[in-house]
């Protein structure tokens, strides 16, 4: 069998070591221009829904948005109905970081999908939607704590 998982992962890697680099300038590291664009993308989104959205655990969550927070990049503000809950916005700052770091986006969708065909990259987008389903279960399982057959 091929090592699929080990091309994504370098693949997810690369393009990671890019966008901290890119982004260094904007004082943006560790991936937290993740964090930033869905939030840009889903104002008022609760920390819980983020951390699901991203495949990622709480507490990974709330350091991230905590520095976030602390770099003015976002905003947590007390949601109307229940003061329990924090829905996160993001700031000017973080608001104006946005187009640039959806550029770079566009830009290494550009860089990764040179030389192919629209029907190439339609296969690869079916391809990768399915390995994300496959992997979205099994990370539900886990989260779960449901025992794994190796």
């Amino acid at each position: 069998m091929k090592e699929i998982l080990s091309e994504i992962g370098m693949i997810a890697r690369a393009l990671d070591s890019i966008s901290n680099i890119e982004f260094k300038e904007h004082d943006l590291t560790k991936g937290q221009y993740l964090y930033l664009v869905r939030i840009c993308e889903n104002p008022g989104i609760i920390q819980e829904k983020l951390a699901e959205m991203l495949k990622v655990n709480r507490t990974t969550a709330a350091r991230a948005i905590k520095r976030l927070e602390m770099n003015g990049f976002l905003e947590k503000k007390e949601d109307w109905d229940n003061k329990k809950i924090r829905k996160l916005y993001p700031t000017v700052k973080g608001a104006y970081v946005y187009p640039f770091i959806k550029k770079e986006n566009v830009y290494s969708n550009h860089v990764a999908l040179d030389g192919f065909s629209k029907s190439e990259v339609e296969t690869i987008h079916n391809l990768i939607q399915r390995v994300q389903k496959n992997i979205v279960i099994e990370w539900e399982n886990v989260r779960n704590r449901e025992q794994k057959n190796y």
